[in-house]
């Protein structure tokens, strides 16, 4: 299984509800890697690299996120795998 790498943004009621904190449970639970952070405008950004049926489980949990959140949308963009991450962080 190759692996891929992910930049995900995203939208809706998606902070202040855990859902970078129950992003990096999941991401380290499938055993990926990367970082999540909150932006400015009110949306989750996150990176995600791993193998690519564990980084598609994680954009699944993405589309609905913890049980607070309120996921309106989801942009994925594939962009060249870098290996560069040891873990998955959260970015504060």
């Amino acid at each position: 299984m190759p692996n891929v790498r992910v930049h995900v943004f995203v939208s809706g009621l998606v902070q202040g509800v855990f859902f970078r904190q129950n992003a990096k449970r999941v991401a380290d639970l499938l055993g990926l890697r990367g970082w999540v952070r909150n932006l400015r405008d009110g949306r989750v950004e996150a990176v995600i690299e791993g193998p690519e049926e564990k980084v598609a489980e994680m954009v699944e949990w993405m589309k609905r996120g913890p049980p607070l959140a309120r996921v309106e949308r989801v942009e994925v963009t594939y962009e060249e795998y870098r290996g560069e991450y040891k873990g998955f962080k959260i970015i504060y």
